[in-house]
């Protein structure tokens, strides 16, 4: 079952900071709702201090999907003297990865040329393995896409290090690799730290968007997070979804100036257990009538 976090307050009466109390999580309405959180492990927490608010599994390591594209993001973005207009071509390779791994995509056009901050939307909004590459490919270090490629890899566990983030470990840019390993706690406060940067949360809110290469050539992007245009006050931030992994999400919300920021991992119904969540702290019962935005025929599902 879920509980609340250690040391969050048991006064469930306190607007400032709610916890949940009791075996589960529940709204207001009387509205049939599951007993226990299905997620294998989750985690919410206050967006302004990181106070935990609940808590389940918190610390257990789990696999991680996509949402390791979070820390590919940040990794970009504080990379010393970033250019986020510096152009970047699309390989062949980047393409060729995709198609191996069964992957999910932005569908990069070799020879097109798009920004960084074009390929941070490709990554995160669609969820596009062929970014990360790209990404990873551009600012690693070596003389080939191997080497860059690990050598960013690299930078990705130091950063987690840094971040105190110690029960999580980076095998891939894309989360591709069942040895990207994390957990609920330490995906929070990814996602806290992430968040503070301005580009990231600009794009991670967007529920899609139309870019165009230097060729013209234009591409749409729709946010695989339907959490955003289905719970209001939701602001991003990152699907992830694997045969190890299950479906995950990292998500974050701001009502009435309050932002509470959280994590489910490996739940069939992370959509509305975040929902849920977010109900706890919000003390709210949209998970209750939340009609979830549909993903356009074609667009990315990850």
């Amino acid at each position: 079952m879920i509980l609340p976090a250690a040391n969050a307050s048991p006064d469930t009466t306190s607007t400032a900071r709610p916890a949940v109390s009791g075996p589960a999580v529940k709204t207001k309405s009387t509205t049939a709702l599951p007993e226990e959180i299905t997620a294998q492990g989750a985690f919410l927490a206050d967006g302004a201090d990181g106070k935990p608010l609940v808590s389940k599994a918190a610390d257990t390591r789990l696999s991680q999907a996509s949402t390791t594209k979070i820390m590919t993001a940040v990794v970009v973005l504080e990379t010393p003297g970033l250019d986020l207009d510096r152009q970047v071509s699309v390989k062949q390779e980047y393409r060729d990865h995709v198609t191996e791994n069964n992957a999910s995509t932005a569908d990069l056009r070799t020879g097109d040329t798009l920004t960084v901050r074009q390929l941070l939307h490709a990554l995160l909004l669609p969820s596009g393995c062929d970014a990360a590459f790209a990404l990873a490919d551009t600012f690693g270090t070596g003389d080939t896409i191997d080497a860059r490629t690990k050598s960013f890899i690299t930078a990705m566990n130091a950063k987690a290090a840094s971040l105190g983030m110690t029960k999580t470990t980076y095998a891939s840019f894309d989360g591709l690799s069942a040895d990207d390993k994390t957990t609920p706690r330490d995906l929070a406060t990814l996602a806290r730290h992430a968040m503070a940067d301005t580009t990231f949360g600009d794009i991670v809110k967007k529920q899609s968007t139309k870019q165009n290469a230097t060729n013209g050539r234009t591409y749409t992007w729709f946010n695989t997070n339907q959490l955003l245009g289905s719970y209001p006050g939701a602001i991003g931030i990152k699907t992830g979804t694997s045969t190890p992994a299950g479906p995950c999400l990292v998500f974050a919300a701001t009502r009435e100036g309050r932002t509470v920021i959280g994590v489910v991992l490996n739940d069939p119904n992370r959509f509305i257990t975040a929902a849920t969540l977010l109900d706890s702290a919000f003390k709210s019962d949209t998970a209750v009538t939340m009609k979830l935005r549909q993903l356009p025929p074609g667009a990315q599902n990850d």
